[in-house]
């Protein structure tokens, strides 16, 4: 009880502070929940629950998000599973649609709102991984007492969110857990993971919406894999991933009035000189790397056809 009323009474103070440690994300979080949402951090409560009929609704409203994700929740969970964790991936609106975790937890994370049906919004449970990351559109971690209420402080998250073809803001991946030995160092490498769970069902969101189109990766740096454009047969982009857009400065209504992939890239291209090219080599190598030169897995990792990839390493002189 002590620890509880503790945490409160740290949150109202940070709140409060006008510090530059008071401008952090947490505790910007703590602010929305009090001012926007009327939450009080020593209050017990656990996420609101849909019930059975909209928690139905929603999924059959998710119903292509859930199918575009349920691979890579599946090779998350043999990842983090045993360590007592448990994954929730949502809809845009906090909604818990599909859960992973291990019988032996179940109980504890039922008891806490980890289970599908629950809402995670700020405005539901205060500041959590989910909901913040919602908020803030980026990645979070939340460890144990930077959650709002006290009846979370036994949790530690790592949320991040999920883009639909066109950029937009769709769901949000979580890793959770109320292991004891659990530190911030470890919660950090969980969330590098759950950040490349999210991109990898960015990416099978993105193919899902343009299936039959020709993909394009468009070399942009520290993430080239997330950068790409869907193109048609006559070469007109048909949409573009969030990191593609960012780098070829591309929006809906470019995307809509036709746009050939050729003079995009050019546009890139001019005032790159040869980065592109040297991007693009570099992109290819390390996906050849990765799998120890198995041009056909290779190809699947970059979303495009082996054919393509042979073309493309034949252009760019690579054995």
């Amino acid at each position: 009880m002590h620890e509880q009323s503790a945490h409160a009474g740290h949150v109202y103070t940070s709140a409060q502070q006008k510090s530059a440690a008071a401008s952090s994300p947490i505790v910007a979080s703590w602010r929305r929940c009090m001012t926007m949402h009327q939450l009080a951090p020593e209050d017990v409560r656990t996420p609101l629950r849909l019930t059975d009929h909209e928690f139905r609704q929603a999924r059959e409203q998710s119903e292509q998000l859930i199918k575009d994700a349920a691979d890579e929740l599946d090779r998350l969970f043999t990842t983090v599973g045993k360590a007592g964790c448990c994954l929730l991936l949502t809809d845009r609106n906090g909604i818990a649609l599909e859960r992973r975790g291990n019988a032996g937890d179940d109980k504890e994370f039922y008891d806490l709102g980890l289970w599908t049906g629950s809402i995670w919004t700020e405005a539901s449970i205060g500041t959590n991984g989910i909901g913040t990351a919602l908020a803030d559109e980026r990645a979070v971690a939340i460890f144990r007492d930077q959650h709002f209420f006290c009846s979370n402080i036994r949790l530690s998250c790592t949320t991040a969110p999920i883009r639909d073809h066109r950029g937009q803001l769709a769901a949000a991946l979580d890793i959770s857990t109320c292991r004891d030995d659990v530190n911030e160092m470890t919660l950090s490498i969980l969330s590098q993971t759950v950040r490349d769970a999210a991109l990898r069902i960015e990416l099978n969101i993105f193919r899902s919406a343009f299936t039959g189109a020709r993909f394009l990766m468009v070399p942009s740096g520290v993430n080239s894999a997330a950068a790409l454009l869907a193109v048609d047969k006559h070469d007109l982009v048909l949409g573009a991933t969030r990191a593609a857009r960012l780098a070829l400065k591309l929006d809906d209504r470019q995307i809509a009035a036709g746009v050939p992939a050729a003079d995009a890239l050019h546009e890139s291209c001019a005032a790159n000189g040869d980065a592109l090219l040297e991007a693009e080599r570099a992109a290819l190598l390390r996906a050849l790397t990765r799998t120890n030169g198995n041009v056909s897995r290779a190809a699947m990792d970059l979303g495009m056809s082996r054919a393509t990839l042979h073309r493309k390493m034949k252009k760019l002189d690579l054995h």
